[in-house]
Formats: structure tokens, sequence, C-alpha cells
């Protein structure tokens, strides 16, 4: 077997082995022997368009599982559609989705030409397929700027997903005001992603009890905002906004009613969090 291949293997196992028992941070990293540079970009879609062109073959590793697998592109003007290369693959591909092929996001990196590309892909067969894998199908995988191909917009949850790839959540959410955490944590709620979740709420290392009642959610919809203007809460360190929504919950159905998320922060430099007692109170 090839020593310098063995080599690489076992440094992108050990990076993602690292990222999954720690916080996620961006990566960067060279060896003077071996011609990679471990360093997790975040390359805009004109760009990866062109590093990927069709029938280019490339490897997929799942940021929360660390599997790994090999796909192809096969088209996609605006993102990247791809199959899985053989049925070894589609079985890899299976497991990271629980062996339950789902439209839910994921962050993933793209490695080719000894490049690592933060991405985000979802698990669902769809559209045509042509390959002998097991696949019936084609699925999507979004980098930066990447657009849907129907409404021709860039899909929030994949924007989520990539900024988690590359490390750059906890920096992201720094910026965002109460408005647009709200729209993150519906994100995360319907994505079935703790990582995420945790990040969106206060004292997220006591996020047990809120991580039992959202697995009991199985889908959150936003109906309307009802509260104060977001550029009326530049100046202030707590607010309450009032929301209508939808709310799935496994064997109860669904229910329609107003939630008051409160969100506040402990300075006015400090970013934004959702008081998780307040919400547990409003969703259980």
């Amino acid at each position: 077997m090839n020593i310098k291949k063995c080599f690489k293997e076992f440094i992108v196992i050990f990076i993602f082995v690292f990222m999954v028992n720690h916080s996620v941070h961006a990566i960067e990293w060279e060896d003077e022997e071996v011609p990679i540079n471990f360093k997790i970009e975040i390359l805009p879609w004109e760009i990866v368009n062109n590093t990927i062109p069709k029938k280019t073959n490339f490897t997929i590793i799942d940021i929360e599982t660390g599997l790994s697998f090999k796909v192809q592109r096969r088209a996609g003007s605006h993102h990247v559609d791809a199959q899985p290369l053989t049925k070894d693959d589609t079985q890899i591909m299976k497991e990271i989705y629980h062996n339950q092929w789902s439209w839910k996001r994921r962050a993933i990196i793209v490695l080719i030409n000894n490049q690592m590309i933060a991405a985000s892909m979802n698990g669902m067969p769809h559209g045509a397929g042509s390959l002998q894998n097991g696949f019936s199908g084609h699925f999507c995988i979004h980098f930066y700027g990447s657009l849907t191909h129907r409404l021709k917009n860039e899909d929030p949850s994949h924007k989520l997903m990539i900024l988690k790839a590359a490390g750059k959540l906890d920096e992201y959410l720094g910026t965002v005001g109460p408005y647009e955490l709200i729209h993150i944590f519906t994100i995360a709620i319907n994505q079935g992603d703790r990582k995420l979740l945790s990040l969106t709420l206060s004292n997220p290392d006591h996020s047990d009890r809120f991580n039992k009642l959202a697995e009991n959610i199985t889908y959150f919809a936003v109906r309307d905002f009802s509260g104060q203007p977001l550029e009326d809460a530049n100046g202030l360190m707590l607010v309450d906004v009032p929301v209508q929504v939808k709310i799935y919950k496994k064997r109860e159905g669904s229910e329609n009613k107003v939630i008051h998320f409160m969100i506040r922060r402990e300075s006015l430099t400090d970013r934004w969090f959702i008081d998780q007692d307040a919400i547990h109170e409003d969703l259980k």
C-alpha cells in the first residue's frame, strides 16, 4: 500500500475525530513532506463549479460521524448534483443518515485535489441517476453562494451547515439579531441538529432536558412575527418576541399557538441567546 496515501488518510481521520469530539474550529495544517494543505476553506460557488467539473469523482466526509464516501458530480448549474460512486458508497451515505433517506442538511467536507472545502448535503435520492450504485437518483451538495434550482435563492439551512463545516458557526451567531436567531433556532429544530440548537440557547451545557423536548417535535413552522421591529432591539439587552407557530409533535399531531421567545444578552456588545427555560415552558 502507498505509504504517502496511508499517511494522508491517517491525518484526515485524526482531524475529524478531533472535530467530532471538540468544539469545531477552522483548521489549517501543512506538512513539508506530504503535498496536501489541511485548511478547510469556504469557497464561493463560482470557484467550486470550475474546481469540480461534471463527471469528477471526489470524497465527502461527514462532520458529525467522520464517515466518508466517494461520489461523482453528474449535473447541476447552481449547485452540485451528485451520486454515490458505488453501492458501498451508497451504503455508507445511508448509514450517515441513520439508514433512512432524508432531506435534512448535514455539514460535510469535500476532499478534492488536496483541498478541503466546507459544504452541505441533503440525503434524499431524487431526479435522475445513471450510475449502478443502488441509489435511485441524485442528491444535492451546496457550497457558499450556491442556489436552489427551482427558486434560485440561497437555502439558509445549507448556509448554516457550510459554516458549521468550516468551524464558523460561533463567529456567525455573534453577528445575528433576535429575529434571525429565531429562524436559526427553527432550522436547528427541524434539522435535528443538537450542536446548532445548543448554540442558540442560554446555558447550552444544561440542554439535555430541552433536547428531549425537541426530539418530540417533528416539524416547527414560524407563521408570523408580531413583535417590535428588529432595529428597536439595538439598545436593548432583553427582547420579548411573540411568534405564531405551528408545531407537529409525535403522537400528538399539530398545534397552532403563540409562543414568546425571550431573547437576551449580557451586555450591548455580547451576542444574543434564546432563554432556554422560558422557551422550554412554552413548548412543553
